[in-house]
């Protein structure tokens, strides 16, 4: 059941052919998480009174199954702002407060990074005994949290696994910036030693890249300042303050995103100076050959009318006469436009 369960994970479509959950854990305090049923997250979710203190469910669903939704909704109360983010085309990380619930849309690459690849995106939505989350695609960091789960570590609320999971998010994004840094710093060599070799299309690729991820991964710090200052009651101070850490983690994270975008802007503005500096040497000495060959080719094209009465063309030494002070004229302009050029 278990070796099921994880190979669902990794599959796209996980969870297309049953009802309810793709999997789920049961969480009691200072006890490791125990892998529950759908049946027995019904009986979790219907049992009458209160339950333990501090126990709470993990489910989590792939929007891939039709009954996944009308699962939720039969045998949960959750808000509709939740529902409206499983097919929300909003592609902007944010977390909001809904009553006692907390809605979030959070984004994550994929399993297999590159730099076109589609970003996936989970929504969840944590109440005092239920975290629910949904996606599409497998996701990273939401794999992440499921095995430190799963390796038996100890999560005392919901809040706490929310916490986990910006962290994680957090780690593949500074994961991410730590990769393209390893591929700008070659080019950024190259371009201090003057060597027009890097690419243009290169660096535009990484920086469009590293825009999309920041404005995706990146939670909107308004929501953030809300929530912190006005948290619902059932969320305690260390839990609260558990989740400001994890966002200024992300954040510092998202910094770093912004500090790389604009070292890459800079490489980008020195490549094209450097591009436009050699441009212009290139067409400097071009007019210049032009300009040198002008007198050569005015006299040429004056001597080569085949009329009377041009001059010097009965005298033994008159192709020297009119060579000699076309070349010291030649050398004249050729010492006069490379010592500009040298200036």
């Amino acid at each position: 059941m278990a070796a099921q369960t994880m190979s669902q994970n990794i599959d796209p479509t996980s969870g297309s052919d049953q009802d309810g959950p793709i999997w789920g854990y049961h969480f009691v305090p200072n006890n490791p998480a125990r892998s529950i049923t759908s049946e027995e997250a019904v009986e979790f979710l219907t049992a009458p009174g209160p339950g333990l203190p501090d126990e709470f469910i993990w489910l989590h669903f792939s929007l891939s199954n039709v009954a996944s939704e009308p699962w939720l909704r039969r045998y949960l109360t959750l808000p509709d702002t939740f529902y409206e983010s499983l097919h929300s085309d909003v592609d902007s990380t944010h977390l909001e407060q809904d009553a006692d619930s907390l809605v979030a849309r959070i984004h994550d690459v994929l399993f297999d990074f590159t730099f076109d690849a589609t970003v996936a995106t989970t929504s969840l939505c944590i109440k005092p005994r239920v975290l629910v989350s949904a996606h599409l695609r497998p996701w990273r960091s939401i794999d992440q949290l499921r095995a430190a789960v799963q390796a038996g570590r100890v999560f005392r609320s919901p809040i706490e696994l929310l916490s986990r999971l910006l962290r994680d998010q957090a780690s593949v994004l500074v994961d991410i910036v730590r990769k393209v840094t390893k591929q700008v710093d070659p080019l950024e060599e190259r371009l201090l030693a003057k060597r027009v070799s890097v690419s243009r299309s290169e660096l535009g690729s990484l920086r469009r890249m590293l825009v999309r991820l920041q404005r995706l991964l990146a939670p909107e710090p308004a929501a953030f300042f809300r929530l912190l200052s006005r948290p619902p009651d059932w969320i305690t101070e260390e839990e609260l303050q558990n989740l400001q850490q994890a966002a200024e983690k992300f954040s510092t994270a998202i910094s770093d995103t912004a500090a790389l975008v604009e070292r890459v802007k800079q490489l980008q503005e020195e490549l094209a100076a450097l591009v436009n500096e050699q441009t212009n040497r290139t067409l400097f000495v071009l007019t210049i050959v032009t300009v040198l060959a002008l007198p050569i080719n005015l006299i040429a094209g004056l001597f080569g009318m085949n009329v009377g009465g041009i001059p010097l063309a009965q005298h033994p030494y008159g192709f020297f006469l009119v060579v000699g002070p076309l070349l010291a004229l030649t050398a004249f302009l050729a010492y006069w436009g490379f010592g500009r050029r040298r200036d």
